[in-house]
Order: C-alpha cells, then structure tokens, then sequence
C-alpha cells in the first residue's frame, strides 16, 4: 500500500528540514520531497490531504512505565484529591462502579502530599487491603489490612533504601522507596483478563498522543505471563523497549524476543528518590528541612557492579538520578566502570531524571559518554514546589537542558508516565516556556528552542535506544511513524504549543490514532 501525504508542512527533522509530501510504501518511507513529483513518481495511490496540518516523526517515549500505565487503568485515579473525605469519596465510587469481593485489593494512583493516617486508610475500603500509590511512584500508603497481608509488623525492620512509616510503636501505613517498592511485588496482580485490557488501554493513550515507541521501565518476572498473552495474541501495536532490573536481566534474555514490537533493552537501576516525594539524594540540605539530604537506594560497590554487568552482557543501563548526589555517584561509579570493562561509553548509558544534576557536573557526563533524559514537566508540575523545597537558586536550575547541550550531553526528554500522562506536546511546552502552575518563569536560561525541544523527542529519543536508523526523522528507508499536528509546533507562538491537538498517529504507514 502507497500513501502520500501532502498539503501540509512536512517536518522532517533532517535535511533538508522541510517538504512539501511523503509517500510510504509497505510500512516504510519510501520517498520525500515536493508533491507534484512524488505524485508522477508514484501513480495512483491513497491520498492524504493534510488540509495545512503539519507532519512529524511520531514521538518518542524516552523514559515511562509501560506496565505501570496498564495498571493504571484498573486503579483508583487519585489525582488532585487533597482531602482525605476527597480519597474516600473516590475509592467509594470506583468500588461502585468495579465491585470487588471482599479481601481483594484495590489500589488507587496519584496521592499528593496530604499525610494519610492508618485510621482513615482504613475508612477508604472496608474488607479490603487497600494500597495508594503516591504520584511519584516512591511511596505510598497500605491500610491495615495491607500491612497483614504483606506480613509487616512495627518489628520488621526497615530495608536498605527504604523506611517504613512509624508513631508511638505502631506503623502508620506509610511506605518509603524500597520499603515500597519491594512490597509491590507482594501484592496480586489483577487478573489476566483485566490486565490486558489495561494494556490495550494504555496503548490507545499513547496512540492517541501521537507516540509509537514506548518504554517499560522496570519490568519484573511476575508481568512475564502478561507478555508472553500479548505476544501470543498479537495485542501490541505499539513498539515496546524493557528494561529489567539487573538481576532479572537473564531471566527475561531468554523469554523476550530481540525483534518485533517488543524488546529487551536493557537494565535499570535506582539510585535515589523523588524531589516531590523529598527522598531525592542531594549534596546540600533540602532549603526547608536544614541538615536533611534525602538519601541513597544502593551502595557505591552495588552500583559499580551493575554498570559492569551490563557492559559485560553488552546492553543499554538506565540510571535513575534525581537529586545531584545521585548524580556524582551515577558519574564517579561509571568511571570505575569504565575502567574495568571498557564497554560503556559505547552502550550510551542514561541518567533518567536528572532533576536537580549540577550544572558543574554535565561536562563530566559528556566525557563519559552519558545520556540524559529530562522530566521537565517538573518545571509545570512541581516547579512552585520546589522553589520552596530547595530554594529559589536550585530550583531554577531542575532539568538543566540548554546547559547540557551546552555541555555536549545528549538530551531526551520524557513524562514518566503514569507519573503524569504520556503528553509529549505539554512536555515540549515545559521546555520551551519553564513556566510553573503559578505563571512564574523558573530558570529561563535553560530553556530549549523548539527545534532543540523537538529533537529531543523525536530525533536524539531514537538515537538513545540505538534507533536512529529506523525512526526519529522523516526519511527516506525509515519506518512511516507518522504523527500529524494540527499545528507547526516550530512556527506558533512558544506558549501556544502545547494548545497543538494530535490529529493522527501512524505505525508502519497504518493509520493508528485519529481524533474524534
């Protein structure tokens, strides 16, 4: 099938940077240039007018969590609940409208920062354990039922990287990074039916957000059966790039496939927490809490360890960094790593995150080889937040993006989703403006130009998965990963961008996405 697409601009994110038409073919670009000669070149074929739309590469997810997404449609949707009546009312409604026999679990996604106590965790959902995770996904609460079923008492101690809520010999339900994240993996999953419909779901969101590519990033043996359906029922549309943790990394080598729509990437790693969670590892004090720093998730040896063992398995380690100390351990643990194995430079390595990295500590991270992927969304998100958690000056200085390119660092940029949803134009508007929820402009030196903020999420995301031959620019052998915008985001006013709709999405020249 032969589809050429013109009337629009055609933004290739190569060179030349603009066209008047594409034509693909079999699920490839086959050509790109002007439109009365792509026509005569080509003969008959399916037509589309872009009617002054304009024409991309789809977007890529440069960090995210593909599963988490899934599960997410089966949960509670907390956010902007600020109340504990407000959680309450919720969970109500979901039980409601998703009976549940008693003794099952329900979890709900997207608690802010209202501190919950145990008594009224365990007003939400009578007869059933109950687990709410907090937006950043570090932390979260579990009612008392919860706390039985995972076997925590105020004995069991507290794990490396981790704490467990505590007042007056009792525990609050509150669960703190692997004190959190461990437990997950204790909890049942829901049933098999009700998790691939939530696959399904969660491909429709990205779809409809003009995104091909997306990435799991920390997928663990229990989800194996949920892959192993959507492969065999040939449910994923989507591309799909899993990272595992590296212990598990050889597990899923030999169950995952290397090509088609879903492949092992890589490892992943954490090294620290969540800046909106306070549990991001930073040099210097947090501005409002003197003498705290948040802390580490593993030991320098640990985290030694695990680049080696990806360098030795020759693949991709993402490292999660939020606050700058998480940084230099990432930086001076990848130097050793270097020097043992020699192989790291070349895997492209990626911090994911970044928030609060050092501007000092970019050049180094070039030297070194490293990617950086930016959530700048914090800048909208929590940026009103952070000004008061660590001051005015670092706080301008999150998701330092034009100073590492600057630097000569690659830069991607991502949401985290379902951190907060899978809006790569939002995310392009937060690079461009850095403008908080309040208006305020937070850091203007480091925003991004729209060509730069775009590259990031096209061009440099595909380079990141080593995919910068088959997607990421419109030419002529790559896949036809199209995403049509009802606007040139390089030609509007910067904060009209993230007011562009997404049109259409197509995989492999398939139309996958058009808007109602």
């Amino acid at each position: 099938m032969k589809t050429l697409f013109y009337g629009g601009d055609v933004i290739t994110m190569a060179q030349p940077p603009t066209a008047q038409a594409l034509l693909a073919e079999n699920g490839r670009i086959a050509a790109v240039g002007d439109a009365a000669e792509l026509r005569a070149l080509t003969g008959p074929c399916r037509e589309v007018n872009l009617a002054g739309a304009a024409l991309l590469p789809a977007f890529v997810d440069a960090h995210g969590h593909f599963s988490q997404m899934a599960a997410a449609q089966l949960q509670v949707n907390l956010e902007g609940a600020e109340s504990a009546e407000e959680i309450r009312r919720r969970v109500k409604t979901f039980l409601e409208e998703h009976p549940a026999p008693a003794g099952q679990w329900v979890a709900g996604r997207g608690l802010g920062n209202a501190p919950l106590t145990l008594e009224a965790l365990d007003s939400f959902a009578p007869g059933h354990p109950l687990v709410l995770h907090h937006q950043s996904g570090h932390m979260g609460y579990v009612n008392s039922m919860g706390l039985s079923a995972l076997g925590l008492t105020p004995d069991t101690p507290d794990p490396e990287g981790g704490k467990l809520g505590r007042a007056g010999g009792r525990l609050t339900g509150y669960l703190e990074e692997n004190a959190f994240v461990s437990q997950l993996r204790n909890i049942p999953l829901p049933s098999m039916e009700q998790l691939l419909q939530g696959y399904r779901a969660a491909q429709d969101i990205y779809a409809a957000q003009g995104i091909t590519l997306v990435q799991d990033g920390m997928v663990t043996p229990e989800l194996l059966p949920a892959y192993r359906a959507l492969l065999r029922q040939d449910w994923l549309k989507l591309d799909v790039a899993a990272y595992t943790a590296p212990e598990d990394y050889a597990q899923f080598a030999g169950e995952l496939p290397r090509t088609g729509h879903l492949t092992l990437s890589g490892m992943k790693i954490f090294l620290d927490g969540s800046p909106q969670g306070r549990t991001a590892w930073m040099r210097a004090p947090y501005a409002d809490n003197p003498g705290y720093r948040g802390y580490g998730t593993m030991t320098d040896e640990a985290v030694t360890q695990a680049m080696i063992r990806a360098g030795e398995a020759r693949t991709q380690l993402l490292c999660h960094c939020n606050g700058d100390a998480a940084a230099e351990q990432f930086l001076r643990c990848l130097e050793a790593a270097e020097r043992a194995c020699h192989t790291l430079k070349a895997l492209r390595p990626v911090i994911i995150h970044g928030q609060l990295m050092g501007r000092d500590q970019l050049e180094t991270a070039a030297r070194l080889g490293a990617v950086v992927s930016f959530f700048v969304g914090h800048v909208y998100h929590w940026g009103d937040l952070h000004r008061k958690t660590f001051g005015p000056e670092r706080a301008a200085a999150i998701s330092p993006a034009r100073s590492a390119l600057d630097a000569g660092v690659p830069v991607t940029l991502h949401n985290d989703a379902p951190v907060i949803a899978p809006n790569l134009l939002e995310t392009l508007w937060c690079a461009v403006n850095r403008r908080t929820r309040s208006g305020f402009c937070l850091g203007p030196e480091e925003r991004l130009t729209p060509e730069a903020a775009l590259a990031a999420l096209t061009k440099t995301a595909a380079w990141q998965y080593f995919q910068e031959r088959e997607r990421g620019t419109l030419e002529p052998g790559k896949r036809a990963d199209l995403v049509v915008l009802s606007r040139n985001p390089l030609a509007v006013p910067p904060e009209t961008i993230r007011d562009i709709q997404v049109l259409q999405t197509w995989k492999n020249g398939t139309l996958l996405y058009s808007a109602p």
